[in-house]
């Protein structure tokens, strides 16, 4: 196994450890883009959002990992607006990742809704990636 195999590996594990570890609320999300990717993420104290998101779309000793720390602007009960900060390694790209984007929630339970980002990586190869996709909230 070659080093950033493991960095990848130690990367996912301090993270999942990290999130069950405060209290806290998860969702998934699905981001459609060039490069699209998953999201795991914990909402803490309502505005806080660690996530871990992986590449798709990818032979699995080629998955883009990447973590971020969100903070929510505005956080109302039909939407959010949120902006963090990361970082993106893989096999064809390394750099820092500022996500910016917004959530909403149009139904009436508010667990599911739709998001809009924009994230500049700057690193290796400096990027402009603009996603849309799902999220899913599995609020208690």
């Amino acid at each position: 196994m070659n080093q950033l195999a493991m960095k990848k590996i130690a990367f996912f594990c301090l993270f999942t450890l990290v999130s069950f570890v405060g209290f806290s609320q998860p969702s998934i999300s699905y981001h459609q883009s060039n490069l699209p990717f998953v999201g795991i993420n914990y909402e803490i104290k309502e505005r806080l959002k660690p996530e871990l998101r992986l590449g798709t779309n990818y032979l699995f000793e080629d998955i883009t990992v990447e973590i971020d720390i969100s903070y929510d602007i505005a956080n109302k009960e039909d939407y959010e607006i949120y902006v963090g900060g990361g970082f993106l390694t893989s096999d064809h790209t390394d750099g820092i990742v500022i996500p910016i984007g917004t959530a909403f929630y149009p139904f009436n339970e508010k667990k599911f809704g739709f998001h809009l980002e924009l994230a500049p990586i700057i690193g290796d190869n400096n990027i402009l990636r603009g996603s849309w996709g799902i999220r899913y909230r599995f609020l208690k």
